[in-house]
């Protein structure tokens, strides 16, 4: 089975930085897409960032600017970089990753536990 282990997550004051760290670990063969997508209390879980294989990213509109992701494809991590933080960014951060794996004739979609992020003063 494929495991995604997320860290980096706690509290920090509004203006603040964090950085979170993914890694993928178990039977794989091949990540493709990875990326970060959050979700707050009342609401929907949504995209933060995505990172092809090939390093093409995309951001949600509310952090464009302030987060960075990143990836290291021979560790088989993805990384976000917060900066700037503001109280709307609290949320549970999942990483999530398409992994094929030995023997699969298909690409699987996993996802990390969460961690939580708190902004406040």
């Amino acid at each position: 089975q494929v495991q995604l282990v997320e860290s980096g997550g706690g509290l920090v004051q509004p203006g603040g930085s964090l950085r979170l760290s993914c890694v993928a670990s178990g039977s794989i063969s091949v990540i493709s897409a990875m990326g970060w997508y959050r979700q707050a209390p009342a609401k929907q879980r949504e995209l933060v960032a995505t990172i092809t294989g090939a390093g093409r990213t995309n951001y949600g509109d509310s952090v464009k600017g302030r987060f960075t992701i990143s990836r290291d494809n021979t560790k088989n991590t993805v990384s976000l970089q917060m900066n700037s933080l503001k109280p709307e960014d609290m949320a549970v951060y999942y990483c999530n990753a398409a992994i094929e794996s030995p023997g699969s004739s298909w690409t699987n979609v996993y996802w990390g536990q969460g961690t939580q992020v708190t902004v406040s003063s």
